[in-house]
């Protein structure tokens, strides 16, 4: 494990990228004893000296394709703030981010707090207010996306905003098991996944959440917003690139980058 003041200083570097959109070598190159429970630490003590409340928390590795490509066998998790939010009609500034990323993914809006310890599938259903297709941007503070899990963990699962569209769906008129998803960009098909691809089902992915941020003394609230994980694979972003993903049942959700 690290020592308090190395966890500040990773800390300190990885804001400092964030801030000035100037990418960082590997975190396990300089501190090769950088574990998860070190880059959990990290990311928390970034989270609470950031301005914007917490207004959710997304999921990322919960595909088994990704866990194999980091060596992993469990998700990790991150932070949305409210100035992580984005619009479907306002363009996004790509110059802000450092290598930006978009996912698509089955949005949960929480209408209950979900227990901690012990939370089940059930009781994501029975918590969960509606589904809401979304798009996750997610971009990494590591040089060229060189991550580690403990590289990703520490920068806050590699987040960097989200936007929901306008539907709002009830989880008892959709198979959420089974949501199909298209992604385009500039009109042309770039992905295409199913919501089974996150852990054979998102609510599982969700559960595992409020378990393990219990841990960190951490709950899911009602009205936080939960991503549970990508359906199909991150695509870049590029200045003037304008994104449309649809999900049958839940409908459509936009991105414009300038």
């Amino acid at each position: 494990m690290l020592t308090e003041a190395e966890r500040s200083t990773v800390a300190d570097r990885l804001r400092a990228a964030e801030c000035d959109r100037a990418p960082i070598p590997p975190l396990t190159g300089e501190y090769p004893k950088l574990d998860a429970a070190d880059a959990y630490r990290i990311q928390l003590h970034n989270i609470a000296r950031r301005s914007a409340p917490v207004v959710g928390h997304k999921v990322g590795l919960s595909s088994l394709a990704m866990q194999q490509m980091m060596g992993v066998d469990e998700p990790d998790y991150g932070h949305l703030l409210a100035d992580m939010r984005l619009l479907e009609d306002e363009p996004v500034d790509a110059g802000r981010y450092c290598y930006p990323r978009v996912e698509i993914e089955v949005g949960f809006v929480l209408g209950r707090d979900l227990p901690g310890e012990g939370c089940t599938e059930a009781d994501v259903l029975a918590a969960t207010e509606a589904f809401a297709p979304s798009i996750e941007l997610i971009d990494s503070r590591i040089v060229d996306w060189r991550i580690s899990l403990a590289d990703t963990i520490a920068d806050n699962a590699s987040s960097a905003g989200f936007v929901l569209g306008a539907a709002r769906v009830a989880p008892s008129t959709v198979d959420v098991r089974a949501i199909d998803a298209v992604l385009r960009r500039n009109g042309e098909e770039v992905a295409r996944g199913r919501s089974d691809a996150v852990l054979g089902d998102p609510t599982t992915a969700v559960a595992w959440l409020a378990r393990t941020v219990a841990g960190f003394g951490v709950r899911l609230r009602a009205g936080h917003i939960i991503l549970p994980g990508a359906c199909a694979r991150a695509i870049d972003a590029r200045p003037g690139d304008a994104f449309t993903a649809s999900f049958t049942g839940l409908g459509d959700v936009s991105l414009m980058f300038t």
